[in-house]
């Protein structure tokens, strides 16, 4: 099928498909937050507007110091970008014709950024029957290679990896100089944080990509960061277009970075709805995967055609047919609304014949 690389912007689908879509749509391809932007952004919009009128900060000073404050590591190692898939396309221009291993299933953007780069890609397909979880196969297959992407939570599974196995990979890449980069693009979706930004400081050669979008439902402004090794943020950002980051962005940013209510908030209701979801889906024969973040994984076999199915009911899941080792026998499914969950789960039910 000619699929769009990407969820959300369900429109595409439907033509891509030649369909036509349905008067009601329910998007479960894009994972931003379900509840929608924190009340503050609402709060302060008039004020925000405010800075449309003026060029950004070029240096985006203020939300890095935010950033720096919410991060406890020194300004000179973050940087943000237009999204995080801006600054996957400025990473790849540092492994320029060098050898690149991804850990897969996973985002399809680091694959087209470094092949724009010339870069020669191995993966490391993770295993269905293992939990799509990493394994020591690593170790061997990060051997010569300049640099390895891991993304973690994992997009599409939702699989959080070992804390233990991701350092022992770091300590043993930093003997080779070969850079870890870690995309922790839903970390702050997990029930208990996971992330390396604590371990910065002791390694060199550990870099972390953030969204800021996602969380905060706040796709549209396009935000992002990276957090690295004084050295390595100086060296992206002399390939960084100047006033990356538009003046919205830096203004929302800096009272996302702010914010934990918002946040502690979403985590705890992601967990309730989302196995109140899979419970349901486990009871009619839906065969579901453990996720720990706002998305999770069913199967669903292209010759037994769920998706196209689904939309014709106005069900737009992400389809799996670019996700290395998913093949399109799955859908990745956002935690929607109750009621959203619920006419997902009332299309499945009628489609399995319940």
């Amino acid at each position: 099928m000619n699929l769009p690389h990407h969820g959300s912007n369900p429109q595409h689908v439907y033509h891509r498909l030649h369909m036509i879509p349905p008067d009601k749509i329910i998007d479960f391809s894009v994972n931003i937050n379900p509840l929608g932007p924190p009340p503050f952004i609402k709060e302060n919009w008039l004020d925000y507007l405010q800075d449309i009128y003026d060029y950004p900060d070029p240096e985006a000073a203020a939300l890095v110091q935010a950033l720096s404050e919410k991060e406890q590591l020194p300004a000179e190692c973050i940087l943000p970008g237009n999204g995080a898939a801006e600054l996957i396309f400025i990473l790849a221009q540092l492994l320029k014709d060098e050898q690149v291993l991804i850990t897969e299933p996973a985002f399809s953007e680091y694959r087209q950024a470094l092949e724009v780069q010339g870069a020669v890609i191995d993966s490391l397909v993770l295993r269905e029957e293992n939990g799509w979880d990493l394994d020591e196969r690593i170790f061997k297959k990060m051997q010569g290679k300049k640099a390895v992407f891991i993304c973690n939570p994992s997009n599409p599974t939702g699989r959080v990896y070992s804390r233990a196995l991701l350092l022992e990979v770091i300590k043993q890449a930093e003997k080779t100089e070969t850079l870890i980069i870690c995309d922790e693009a839903f970390y702050d979706f997990t029930a208990e944080s996971h992330s390396l930004a604590g371990d910065l400081c002791r390694f060199s050669n550990l870099i972390i990509l953030r969204s800021v979008t996602k969380m905060y439902a706040l796709a549209g402004i396009r935000l992002g960061y990276v957090m690295a090794s004084a050295p390595i943020i100086k060296k992206l950002k002399k390939r960084q277009p100047h006033w990356s980051v538009n003046a919205l962005a830096q203004r929302m940013g800096i009272s996302c970075a702010k914010d934990t209510d918002h946040a502690e908030k979403t985590r705890g209701w992601i967990a309730s709805e989302r196995e109140k979801v899979k419970h349901e889906l486990l009871s009619i024969g839906m065969t579901v995967y453990p996720s720990s973040t706002n998305y999770y994984l069913i199967a669903a076999p292209k010759e037994k055609e769920l998706y196209p199915y689904l939309l014709k009911k106005g069900i737009v899941t992400r389809h799996t047919e670019n996700f290395a080792g998913l093949d399109g026998n799955y859908l990745r499914i956002a935690v929607k609304l109750p009621n959203e969950n619920q006419a997902l789960i009332a299309a499945l039910k009628e489609w399995k014949g319940c």
